[in-house]
């Protein structure tokens, strides 16, 4: 009986083992195929470009606004008075006390040239004066003796006129002596510098001791109670500038915006640039100096049109452009730099006969940041400007 039993016994063995690996091999097939599908969802998924959501931060409405047209100026502050105070004769220089920063008043004697030299020419010429003073004395005496010896017949008409010339000589002589006095005085006052303006001292040359030829500079003085503007436009700019026009400047180093007027526009064009210069009268600010750098925005006129920040434009492709929101997906439009504006202090575009962003188009701002063309957004909340910026982030 066990010999008939082995072979079907052996038989059954086989077909289990057959089976076994039959339903394993099923199993991995199955497995596989499930991970392929598993791959192919998570890379398509992939693929798939991300949502981004825009807070209102990130967003505003194209709209018609009231702009202020501007030219835009920049600079350097200068002081409306300044002075060199310079040795009119020249000398050892003494008694010079102030130094930059210091206060000097008009007419502040600030130092002093040797005036030994020159005292000594003023009593010379005082002296001279006096002599001449003495020959005018004389001659007119002998002219008063000479008339009464011609009544009495002692001497001719001749010698009369001769007396009465030698008057006139020493006359003259005594009036150019008076001049020379003068002069010397007036030398003697030039040995004492004193201040033209009320200012500032910004600048000392020299120094006690040393010896200062005539013109030579010794302080200078600025006052800083009014500045100017010297600004350089396109003549194309400056035809829309007039006297008495407002503008805005941004000064370095002074945190609030300061108020200038047009004072004065150059009636010719500068040989080498082309520009033609404007003068902007500053008033002065606490902290104001001479030489600090301005830049603003002369208000030339006013117009209403379609606007975007000028902020918003982007410039890294050929052409600038701006970020819209159409369709619920971002495109860029492309725009043409040419009238800005101001609108509540900030710097305009106007896009006036832009097709592609109408009046009511959503305009990304530049808090957005760079978003690829054809990324769809979702806008979360309503529309706001003016509020803190928000960076877009992707949509899970």
């Amino acid at each position: 009986m066990s010999s008939h039993r082995s072979p079907w016994l052996k038989w059954l063995l086989l077909a289990a083992l057959v089976l076994t690996i039959a339903l394993g091999v099923a199993r991995a097939l199955n497995k596989r195929k499930l991970q392929g599908e598993a791959a192919s969802t998570a890379a398509a998924a992939m693929q798939q470009a991300p949502v981004y959501q825009l807070t209102p931060q990130d967003v505003l409405t194209v709209q018609a606004l009231d702009l202020a047209q501007t030219v835009g100026v920049s600079g350097a502050l200068k002081a409306l008075q300044t002075a060199a105070i310079k040795a009119r004769v020249a000398g050892e220089l003494q008694g010079l006390q102030k130094r930059e920063g210091e206060s000097v008043r008009a007419g502040e004697v600030v130092a002093r040239i040797d005036s030994t030299e020159a005292q000594a020419r003023v009593r010379q010429a005082e002296q001279q004066a006096k002599s001449a003073m003495a020959q005018v004395s004389i001659a007119r005496r002998a002219l008063d003796n000479n008339q009464s010896l011609v009544k009495q017949g002692f001497i001719s008409a001749t010698a009369l006129e001769t007396t009465s010339n030698n008057l006139a000589a020493a006359v003259a002589n005594h009036q150019a002596a008076l001049a020379a006095l003068d002069i010397a005085r007036k030398t003697l006052g030039d040995t004492a510098l004193r201040s033209p303006l009320t200012g500032q001292v910004s600048a000392r040359l020299v120094q006690n001791g040393e010896r200062v030829a005539v013109d030579a500079r010794v302080l200078e003085v600025v006052d800083l109670s009014g500045f100017e503007l010297e600004a350089a436009l396109a003549p194309a700019d400056a035809m829309a500038v007039a006297p008495g026009q407002t503008a805005q400047l941004t000064v370095e180093g002074l945190a609030q915006p300061v108020d200038a007027t047009v004072a004065r526009i150059n009636p010719s064009v500068q040989a080498g640039s082309r520009s033609v210069l404007v003068y902007l009268r500053v008033p002065a600010v606490a902290g104001m100096r001479q030489g600090l750098f301005a830049q603003g925005q002369i208000v030339t006129g006013r117009i209403s049109a379609p606007a975007v920040p000028l902020s918003a434009v982007r410039n890294d492709k050929p052409q600038p452009y701006i970020q819209t929101v159409q369709d619920g997906k971002v495109a860029h439009v492309p725009v043409v730099p040419g009238r800005q504006g101001l609108h509540n202090g900030e710097p305009m575009l106007v896009i006036d006969g832009l097709a592609q962003a109408p009046v009511g188009t959503t305009l990304l701002r530049v808090q957005a940041g760079l978003i690829r063309e054809g990324t769809a957004v979702t806008l979360t909340g309503t529309t706001a400007a003016g509020t803190a910026p928000a960076q877009p982030t992707p949509s899970h």
